[in-house]
């Protein structure tokens, strides 16, 4: 990236652009969350938008024609955006001639697009029709790529982003050693887990959450746009055929990943019933990988890991855990066999354990709510 940097006081309009761009989530996957503003040199709003569904027009597109149906002359006023404006034809027209053809005069850009169709190629098109184009720096630009995290990941790796949710007492015991976890966390907790399952793409679990609880992995009672799609980690295809995920497999996807030799009478009988079952090779840590290598291949973008030590310990193991959000339970459990977090290999010395990037706290009903960054990509 190159060009002059959006000065301290303009980054009301950037926080602005950020704000919008929240309300595309859980619609626009596996496409960025955008939001974008149009401000004349007196400081006016004259436009603003965000990219609210896929398939939909883009943000600075729906900014454009905001100030269009305000009746403002954008002629020579700058727009805020909060990535990098598309030059390339996709679902919808490239945004970087939308914007030339408007007489925006300035753009400033709070983080770039790390797609290879895309990289660079935006702003580049804006310099050579003489618009100026800055970036902005400090919190804006990392608030913007935090607010892209799926979307940056797979366009890096061709992986979905990997959220572990977890509930977990106070002394980090997720179940007593019998598997009794209903109810660690309380209400507002459970609520917030189905906003999450709204937002992101698709939940997974591991076939033994799935065979004790069988678990729906639905949003339920959030105003779910749509529904994730539901993937079991399950060798040896197993799922249950009157359970309730393959009885309401034409309502939201189910996805099983396999192992390669997981009896194929049992992989036609969970196609034929509407599942997809996707065969993996390798154990623990190379299934992982490649199994979310494959999901990347189908269009999902962010997985909320919701499944029990053993898979969670896979994921860690394999480098694939990117965010936690533990629920902390005032439960005071005990107990030599409870049941932990993380299973797997893990580290044999302390100073091979993973370090978290940030730590930030909140207070959800009784239990307190810790977002982990692990990785930023």
């Amino acid at each position: 990236m190159n060009g002059s940097v959006a000065t301290d006081r303009e980054s009301t309009h950037m926080r602005r652009a950020l704000d919008l761009a929240e309300r595309g989530r859980g619609s626009v996957s596996p496409n960025p969350l955008v939001g974008a503003v149009v401000i004349a040199a007196s400081g006016e709003v004259l436009g603003e938008g965000f990219h609210a569904e896929l398939g939909g027009r883009h943000a600075e597109v729906v900014a454009l024609e905001d100030a269009a149906e305000r009746g403002s002359d954008v002629a020579g006023s700058a727009m805020f955006v909060t990535l990098e404006p598309c030059a390339h034809q996709g679902r919808q027209p490239p945004c970087a001639e939308a914007i030339l053809a408007s007489g925006v005069s300035r753009v400033v850009i709070a983080s770039d697009d790390p797609t290879e169709k895309a990289s660079g190629r935006g702003p580049g098109v804006l310099r050579d029709g003489g618009v100026e184009v800055e970036w902005s720096s400090g919190a804006d630009a990392a608030a913007a790529r935090l607010l892209n995290q799926p979307f940056r990941k797979r366009a890096r790796t061709g992986r979905p982003l990997v959220v572990l949710k977890s509930a977990l007492t106070i002394d980090g015991r997720t179940a007593t050693a019998e598997g009794d976890s209903k109810w660690i966390s309380g209400d507002p907790a459970r609520e917030l887990v189905h906003r999450w399952r709204s937002d992101l793409d698709a939940v997974a679990v591991g076939i033994a959450t799935v065979l004790a609880d069988d678990a729906l992995l639905t949003a339920r009672g959030v105003g779910a746009v749509r529904q994730p799609t539901r993937v079991v980690f399950d060798s040896s295809a197993r799922l249950p055929h009157d359970g309730r995920l393959v009885r309401t497999a034409t309502e939201a996807p189910v996805i099983v990943i396999a192992g390669a030799a997981a009896p194929p009478p049992a992989v036609d009988a969970l196609t034929n019933a509407g599942v997809e079952v996707i065969l993996c090779p390798g154990e623990g840590p190379e299934r992982i990988r490649v199994a979310l290598d494959e999901l990347g291949r189908r269009d999902i973008g962010s997985v909320l890991l919701e499944g029990g030590a053993t898979l969670a310990g896979a994921f860690r193991d394999a480098g694939e855990l990117d965010e936690l959000r533990l629920f902390y339970a005032p439960l005071l459990l005990g107990g030599a066999d409870a049941r932990p977090l993380l299973g797997g290999i893990g580290s044999d010395r302390l100073r091979e354990a993973e370090r978290a990037l940030a730590v930030e706290w909140e207070a959800v009903g009784e239990d307190m709510l810790a977002r982990v960054r692990i990785r930023e990509w």
